[in-house]
């Protein structure tokens, strides 16, 4: 029997995670999914208190973070340089939403989990993390607001779309690709919208200005 207490810890956690990915479509992400999994990979009792000591939420934020790693290794051999820029971040959002491929069920359950009392943060924050991923990977270095209301409005649009993925049984999953592409053009057409209202604001008169010359009037140049 091989010694699986000398892997290293990120071998065992993925080791872990793997098993435990073939119990949660039955088990949900819970503690006797976590035990099975332990069981499975060889570890000795006690090991998930010992790699996973936040129980089956940590387990499953490893999960995120280990799709958003791989989605990142993906976008980056892809060479979107010169689409546009809702071109890129469909095919970002789009091979994120892939790899979930085989995996439907404990996504499904993943959101279930994420929705009870003590999951509170937990689904919006890993979203977050996936939105921010894919700015980084195409080249964002915003660190104004924008950096937040990009990664804000990303991160419905994944949500969004990812539901409707875990719904869809249309052949390769096109109706999800369409309401993808659907939700990026109504981001871009609000930007665009957004845009223009602040170059357009940049000629607008002083309000402060305007309000005083309607109270007190022009006033009158004073001669010498």
């Amino acid at each position: 029997m091989e010694d699986r207490t000398k892997n290293s810890s990120s071998e065992a956690r993925r080791d872990i995670l793997e098993a435990m990915l073939r119990h949660v479509p039955f088990d949900g992400w819970t503690k006797t999914a976590m035990r099975k999994a332990i069981n499975e990979v060889e570890l000795p009792s006690g090991a998930d208190a010992l790699f996973f000591p936040g129980g089956p939420l940590e387990i499953l934020e490893f999960w995120a973070e280990q799709l958003d790693q791989q989605a990142g290794m993906i976008i980056a051999n892809k060479g979107l340089g010169n689409l546009r820029i809702r071109d890129k971040i469909t095919e970002c959002v789009w091979v994120r939403l892939s790899l979930l491929d085989g995996h439907e069920q404990a996504a499904r359950r993943a959101i279930s989990r994420l929705a009870l009392p003590d999951a509170v943060g937990a689904g919006p924050k890993h979203v977050w993390r996936t939105a921010d991923m894919i700015w980084r990977a195409i080249g964002d270095t915003s660190t104004d607001g924008n950096f937040y209301s990009k990664r804000a409005i990303l991160s419905g649009v994944i949500a969004s779309s990812a539901v409707k993925w875990l719904a869809d049984n249309s052949a390769e999953k096109a109706e999800s690709r369409a309401f993808l592409e659907a939700r990026i053009s109504n981001v871009m057409q609000f930007e665009k919208a957004k845009f223009q209202f602040r170059k357009a604001r940049e000629h607008w008169p002083d309000p402060v200005s305007l309000l005083g010359r309607l109270r007190y009037g022009h006033r009158r140049r004073r001669y010498r």
